[in-house]
């Protein structure tokens, strides 16, 4: 199999892109994003079927796909794989966006109980490396495919919506790298990273945060899901030399 030759693209046409996380704000904006420019897209979500019909009616092109799997069930991760090579080829490229993150402040020791902590674990680094798990040895076979994971600036920082969180997304950057080297060239591993972003994925935050966050930020301006969505999208075109990076797009947060 010869080696791709990594050159940027402008479109993604051909492409068979799974999004995990894909009914979420940026699972969903990268989803609409990835169809704009000719991928046919798979929405992996733990939904009922229909819930995935809002994201779906907003898809430009034909062919995409809803699959129900929890990325905690490896079982039903390895039958939407099976399903995604036998209804579109294979997949070429895979956006993992699935996670959730309860508010408990850092100093809070008692309010992250084991349980919690485990949870946090299993849906947030275990799921991505489930999904990877599940759809690499499709991805490897096409010769030229992509892995995007969603990280958070918490990962840099050590603080986000609490301290769990922040050490599950080092976590994944730490997957991103490591499997940079192993997955190599016939898959690139990127990590995306954001800030503070303006969607409903930490529970309680209301207008008033975003609000008092925004001056703060070296930009002035929270994030968006459609922002973040361009970050992974460009992993998959303009950034085709890229790998192993975490890139951060967070508006200057992280700069403190």
């Amino acid at each position: 199999m010869e080696t791709a030759d990594f050159a940027p693209r402008d479109r993604l046409d051909g492409e068979v892109v799974v999004i995990t996380g894909a009914t979420g704000a940026i699972g969903s904006a990268a989803a609409r994003r990835a169809a704009r420019l000719g991928a046919r897209v798979v929405l992996l979500h733990r939904k009922q079927a229909r819930d995935a019909d809002p994201v779906l009616s907003t898809l430009d092109g034909k062919g995409h796909l809803s699959l129900t799997a929890s990325v905690t069930d490896s079982a039903a991760l390895a039958r939407a794989a099976e399903i995604v090579a036998r209804e579109t080829g294979r997949a070429t490229a895979l956006v993992n966006c699935a996670g959730f993150t309860p508010p408990v402040p850092a100093g809070d020791l008692d309010g992250l109980t084991d349980a919690l902590i485990d949870e946090i674990f299993e849906t947030n680094w275990r799921g991505t490396f489930a999904a990877i798990r599940a759809f690499v040895p499709q991805m490897r076979a096409s010769g030229d495919a992509v892995i995007v994971n969603v990280s958070s600036i918490a990962a840099m920082t050590g603080l986000g919506s609490n301290l769990a969180y922040a050490a599950a997304k080092a976590g994944i950057d730490a997957l991103t790298k490591g499997l940079a080297k192993t997955l190599a060239p016939q898959i690139r591993v990127l990590g995306v990273a954001p800030g503070v972003v303006e969607t409903g994925f930490v529970p309680g935050r209301g207008a008033s945060f975003y609000e008092g966050v925004a001056p703060t930020i070296p930009l002035k301006k929270v994030g968006t899901a459609d922002g973040v969505a361009a970050a992974i999208i460009a992993c998959c075109t303009s950034l085709r030399y890229a790998i192993g990076s975490v890139i951060v797009a967070d508006g200057g947060r992280h700069l403190g």
